[in-house]
């Protein structure tokens, strides 16, 4: 596309993997609508880089309409809840009361409206003063603006007969004496809304559907109709998208676009951190006008997969051309499991798609990280984010109100899933699926949901599972199945860094979803707030999975040590793994001077973010290490849970490593891993013939060798 010409086309599929045979749904977008040519592929290597292998699509033949019309399909975000209130009926008085926290209170916003056959009754933020607004005017119901992230209740009660509210908005004493002293007490406000019996249309928190939504919290509310009272429990089915109702009228709400739960509400006293002990404490909903679970667009295509198509990595093409000339093409990209009951191959790559998810529209490169600089020239997958910032964000921002986004969704596009589009993650899975290609030993492709939802079952059919460059992102039905299958002999090649870090949680009803919590430690852009340090989904403690108990070192050997981007650098070779058991990986790999991975992405095989071996955190003991990559500039720097209480560490620090390890495990398994995201940057370099790639194939080729392996002996 030409450099002036910016992105028009997305678009988003449902699911981002499945299994042969199943059907798949396109949804896409254009900024300036028309017909479009529209055409499956497969993506054989997705890295237009010069660094890369190259790129390389085929073009598969499908049941896809060759042609589509594309519109102009709007982006709504922003979460609120509904409940449906019709039969409800009032003819004497109508009582309505909530908490709420406000986290940007100067903004104008809707934090309830009431919708009856008088019309409606809102209560609105204007100007930083809570108001009632009834049919269009607006009456302050508390002298005093509200305070920032302070808690208030709210009660307003009508008289239908006379038409006469009476409203209160008062607040409770804080842990702050000193910020106490600041608010004043309010008398109650009366003002007049229309006199006369009402039918009740529906009641929505958060917002409208419309928009005017609500940063901020909403906690036990209530609606009362003369001898009916509902009533909202928000501590429970946290997991769920309803608002139960507990008086057995079963008026149950819904919440849309995913706000976060297993948030404190207005009776949290900190004697509890997690929430399922004292549910009562976390009855509450965080409300943010920048949430976005599921775009909801119109379906441009629905195509069911042959059953004989091979495993791999596909994507829906498509091709527009512009007023001005230009052609506009989009990819989405998705994953092929084999179909049920079909062969598979002794060897599948797993996607990090948990990771892609995680990363989904992050907005690093231009709003900088605590780890990463802005960069000026940006990619049109990177302009499109910043110009749209209706897309979502990921889970490395913040909300506009500060909170961090402990919720992502892969049912909007996520323009960082293209080919080339980034530097992490997919782009750079997709080199490592080139280069097995390159090996052919054949393989198959999953991704981190069909582990997350088959569990063992998902591995079980392969000898040996690749990972991405970086698998950071892990649940833990996932860590169990991957530690039930090496038990079993199975066979892990971890061809990346900074991987099986944080733990996550799904939801089976929000699917395509995942929640995050930044919990106590970690390299993190943000951390959870109080008492939050527990997932809604599952109620499991969040955070890192070394704080839960699970170090990654336990499982692959190595674990997060060091992260810094500037130049990569080499390995430096432990010449008695040349004589070791592990010799087998060494075969036809000359080194240059004891060097390995001089070159690659950023000068070397060794970089971005490091894993170290450490028996101290549960790398095996019998793992024989056959290099480490110690060489760094002064950015690479050991991780946040490293520190201890002073950062006055010798140069070179010791912790400051990348190691190379392989180690056997149980039923004749064994496991090999590199310690660097950016090992995959070497791995094409001339062709796939170099060092890094001959021992990677070495190691690959043997693995897949249904030969057992026995500790103690050279294999």
């Amino acid at each position: 596309m030409p450099e002036n010409s910016p992105k028009a086309i997305t678009g988003y599929c449902e699911p981002w993997s499945l299994r042969a045979g199943e059907e798949i749904t396109l949804f896409s977008s254009s900024h300036s609508p028309g017909p479009a040519k529209l055409s499956l592929v497969r993506i054989d290597r997705g890295d237009p880089t010069s660094y890369g292998p190259g790129f390389s699509e085929e073009e598969i033949t499908s049941d896809l309409p060759p042609s589509v019309e594309l519109a102009d399909q709007p982006l709504r975000p922003g979460s609120y809840a509904t409940v449906g209130l019709q039969g409800l009926r009032a003819t004497e008085q109508v009582e309505l009361s909530f908490s709420l926290l406000a986290t940007r209170p100067h903004e104008p916003q809707t934090l309830a409206w009431l919708e009856t056959s008088k019309g409606h009754v809102a209560i609105v933020l204007d100007s930083g003063l809570i108001c009632a607004d009834v049919q269009g005017k607006l009456t302050p119901l508390r002298s005093q603006p509200l305070a920032n992230r302070r808690w208030y209740e709210l009660n307003l009660s009508v008289d239908i007969v006379t038409g006469k509210c009476t409203a209160t908005v008062d607040t409770k004493p804080s842990a702050s004496p000193a910020r106490d002293l600041l608010e004043s007490s309010c008398e109650p406000v009366v003002f007049d809304v229309p006199a006369g019996n009402r039918d009740f249309v529906s009641l929505t928190f958060g917002g409208m559907p419309n928009g005017g939504f609500f940063d901020g919290r909403i906690g036990h509310p209530k609606l009362g109709a003369d001898d009916t009272t509902l009533t909202w429990d928000l501590s429970k089915e946290m997991a769920s998208t309803r608002m139960v109702e507990t008086s057995g009228d079963d008026r149950h709400g819904k919440l849309h676009q995913l706000p976060a739960r297993g948030v404190t509400g207005p009776t949290w006293d900190n004697s509890h951190q997690r929430w399922t002990d004292e549910p009562s404490q976390w009855n509450a909903v965080h409300f943010h006008k920048d949430d976005l679970y599921d775009a909801a667009w119109a379906p441009t295509a629905v195509l069911t997969l042959p059953s004989d198509l091979p495993s791999g990595i596909y994507a829906f093409r498509v091709t527009s051309e512009q007023g001005d000339g230009s052609v506009q093409e989009d990819k989405v990209p998705f994953f092929v499991r084999p179909a049920v009951g079909a062969p598979t191959a002794d060897v599948a790559l797993l996607m990090s798609s948990a990771t892609y998810i995680a990363y989904a529209n992050h907005r690093m490169l231009f709003e900088g990280g605590d780890f990463i600089p802005k960069k000026n020239k940006l990619r049109p997958e990177h302009e499109y984010v910043k110009n749209h910032p209706e897309v979502g964000r990921s889970m490395y921002e913040k909300h506009s109100d500060g909170s961090g986004v402990m919720f992502s969704s892969r049912r909007r596009p996520v323009l960082h899933l293209r080919p080339g589009a980034d530097g992490w993650n997919f782009t750079p899975d997709t080199d490592i699926n080139a280069f097995l290609g390159h090996v052919g030993v054949g393989h198959d492709i999953m991704g981190d949901e069909d582990l997350h939802q088959d569990g063992f079952a998902a591995l079980a059919p392969y000898r040996v599972i690749v990972t991405g460059s970086h698998p950071e992102y892990w649940s833990t039905a996932m860590l169990d199945a991957l530690e039930e299958w090496q038990r079993s002999g199975g066979r892990l090649i971890y061809l990346g860094g900074n991987g099986f870090y944080w733990r996550v949680a799904f939801s089976d009803d929000w699917p395509g979803a995942m929640e995050l919590r930044r919990a106590e430690d970690g390299v993190r852009n943000w951390q959870t707030e109080k008492g939050e340090n527990y997932h809604a989904f599952t109620g499991e403690y969040g955070g890192m999975w070394r704080r839960n108990g699970r170090a990654p070192n336990e499982l692959v050997g190595v674990g997060f040590a060091a992260q810094g981007f500037g130049k990569a650098v080499h390995y430096d070779v432990n010449q008695a793994s040349r004589t070791s058991r592990a010799a087998w990986i060494w075969d036809g790999v000359i080194d240059e001077e004891g060097r390995i991975g001089t070159s690659g992405l950023g000068g070397g095989a060794a970089g971005q973010e490091l894993d170290r071996y450490d028996t101290r955190l549960g790398s095996p003991e019998h793992a024989v290490v056959l290099a480490s990559a110690t060489n760094f500039g002064p950015d690479m720097i050991r991780t946040k849970e490293e520190f201890g209480g002073s950062v006055d560490y010798p140069t070179p620090d010791p912790y400051v490593r990348a190691d190379i390890v392989f180690f056997e495990t149980p039923a004749g398994g064994a496991v090999f891993s590199v310690g660097s995201i950016s090992w995959f940057g070497a791995l094409a370099r001339n062709g796939f013939d170099n060092d890094i790639a001959n021992m990677t194939a070495n190691v690959v080729r043997r693995f897949a060798d249904p030969e057992p392996f026995v500790y103690g002996t050279n294999t």
